[in-house]
């Protein structure tokens, strides 16, 4: 009885992602899917990651730069293998080969990939939240930067590429939702690890 109520259970949350996704999905307006594709190529991206590292160099030194930069790689491979691995255990269809949801006029503006059909959770959410939360925390390991500005920009970008999932057609809104809190918890966890070894090696360097 409890299978089949956690079944039900699970079944009408599918029905309302689906529900609500669709909705999200037919605000679609033509001029702006330029604008969504740019912000789900990950590959776009790079210039922008690179200017970001350049200045964990100069603000913060080269020390604490290195553990940032690791805090944020660790970041984007766990998000990323944990985004497959859960994949295929949950196994989830992705909104473009949903049939129901094709149905429904769903507008996809990337190809469909017969090989990456399964789409829970966002892999692409998870990694710009990760990214956006731990490379906030490690510009604040100097004290003297006003990281305001620089918080305000990488949080929405990375709200932008989240919501851009559901209008490319690759994600439910569950699937997204589920990658920021994914990324969210993962670049906390790493940018904390990373505070930590700054400020061990600060401690030995002042014992010195």
């Amino acid at each position: 009885m409890l299978t089949g109520d956690c079944g039900a259970f699970l079944e009408g949350l599918h029905n309302i992602d689906q529900d609500v996704t669709a909705a999200i999905n037919s605000l679609h307006v033509p001029a702006t899917d330029t604008f969504w594709c740019t912000l789900s190529n990950k590959f776009i991206w790079i210039p922008m990651y690179l200017i970001i590292i350049g200045f964990f160099f100069w603000k913060l030194g080269w020390k604490k730069a290195l553990f940032v930069l690791l805090a944020c790689s660790l970041t984007f491979a766990f998000c990323d293998q944990l985004a497959t691995f859960i994949q295929f255990i949950v196994r989830r269809e992705r909104p473009d080969v949903d049939v129901e949801m094709t149905q429904r006029g769903l507008n996809y503006l990337e190809p469909v990939y017969k090989k990456y059909i399964y789409g829970f959770f966002s892999a692409h959410a998870a990694n710009a939240i990760g990214f956006a939360v731990c490379s906030y925390m490690g510009f604040k390991n100097n004290q003297s930067l006003n990281c305001r500005p620089y918080g305000w920009f990488i949080f929405i970008w990375a709200i932008l590429v989240g919501i851009s999932r559901i209008f490319v057609g690759k994600h439910f809104l569950g699937d997204v939702l589920t990658g920021f809190a994914v990324g969210l918890l993962a670049g906390w966890i790493f940018s904390l690890l990373a505070r930590w070894a700054i400020r061990k090696v600060d401690t030995k360097r002042q014992a010195i």
